[in-house]
């Protein structure tokens, strides 16, 4: 890891508590998504989500949830982890997870957060299990769920999703590859790592001077980069990678390894730059550990992520909730991951 990086305190970390606190619990305002079938559907936020009802969306919910656990088990005498623990033991109950679980096999609703919601979902559930097995067993009737659909998916996904936002393929298959890791899932394991290689193996010069589109909020070449990384042995990888940006070594594309200017911070779309910024940051910081360390890759990698994460910082608002709802959660996730 880059020596310059900075490493999450643990007054940020309570911070980031606090706010998370406040998101999860938070039921309005709320950006739903949701299939009606009949009037019977038309219900509240809380009534068909009932652990996941804050946080504007049900995803930024997930990955909020998340948080919450990654600073409870990095920071053992945080002084928000007691109510972390009451909230997590409110909100993931096993009756919730079977309602939420439940939401999903109505009709319509087999795609509702595919596949971005998804891989938080098993992100969260892996974070858990290190954090209590048996509050983590909770969420085993969504986890089979999600799994199964997930694979599913990847066997009838022809092409991957290059976008830069919730749909994106890699970002995905990350997510949930550590998932199946740390649970010893060969299945889904084996069925990532084939699906990935046969997605972007051959992938070489890749067209990052388009990039950024003026809403991203995940950079498409590095997610796949970082993606590629997981799957392939180091040497393989290095292989790969000098085909995929063959013009790294020159500080080209000059555009990748330079922070997206934000123009409008208070505008959500817009805003979703920072995240992107936090995303590029922690993308480079593990390309940084994986290249040489007399590579001038290695030298751009660490500028890059050190420029990112401080250009993303400042824009953390906690006062506008449109930033304040998801970013938090990039933002531990580029300091910690």
């Amino acid at each position: 890891m880059p020596d310059a990086f900075p490493t999450l305190s643990q007054s940020q970390a309570s911070a980031f508590a606090r706010l998370g606190l406040a998101n999860v619990r938070r039921e309005y305002p709320h950006l739903l998504q949701h299939m009606i079938n009949g009037p019977e559907d038309i219900l509240e936020v809380r009534a068909l989500h009932p652990a996941f009802y804050g946080s504007y969306d049900w995803h930024s919910c997930v990955h909020q949830h998340w948080m919450l656990v990654r600073l409870a088990l990095l920071f053992p005498a945080l002084p928000e982890r007691p109510e972390i623990d009451r909230v997590l033991r409110a909100h993931l109950t096993r009756e919730n997870m079977e309602r939420e679980a439940e939401y999903f096999r109505a009709p319509g609703r087999q795609f509702f957060e595919r596949p971005y919601g998804w891989a938080w979902f098993l992100k969260l559930a892996q974070e858990m299990n290190g954090y209590d097995a048996a509050l983590a067993e909770n969420l085993d009737p969504l986890v089979d769920l999600i799994r199964d659909g997930f694979m599913r998916y990847l066997r009838s996904l022809t092409h991957p999703v290059r976008n830069g936002v919730h749909g994106n393929t890699a970002v995905a298959v990350a997510l949930a590859l550590g998932h199946a890791r740390a649970h010893d899932d060969q299945q889904l394991k084996l069925l990532c790592t084939a699906r990935s290689a046969y997605w972007f193996g051959h992938d070489v010069d890749y067209p990052a001077h388009y990039e950024p589109s003026g809403e991203d909020f995940f950079s498409p070449c590095l997610t796949e980069a970082g993606l590629m990384a997981r799957i392939l042995p180091r040497e393989q990888f290095l292989v790969w990678f000098g085909k995929f940006l063959p013009r790294l070594a020159h500080g080209d594309p000059a555009n990748l390894l330079k922070p997206a200017p934000v123009s409008d911070p208070h505008d959500p779309k817009i805003a979703h730059l920072i995240g992107l910024n936090l995303n590029r940051g922690w993308v480079w910081r593990r390309l940084a550990a994986i290249l040489p360390a007399d590579d001038s890759r290695r030298t751009f990698a660490n500028a890059a992520a050190l420029a990112h994460y401080q250009a993303a910082l400042p824009l953390l608002d906690e006062e506008d909730f449109h930033r304040a709802h998801w970013l938090s959660s990039f933002a531990v996730y580029t300091l910690t991951e």
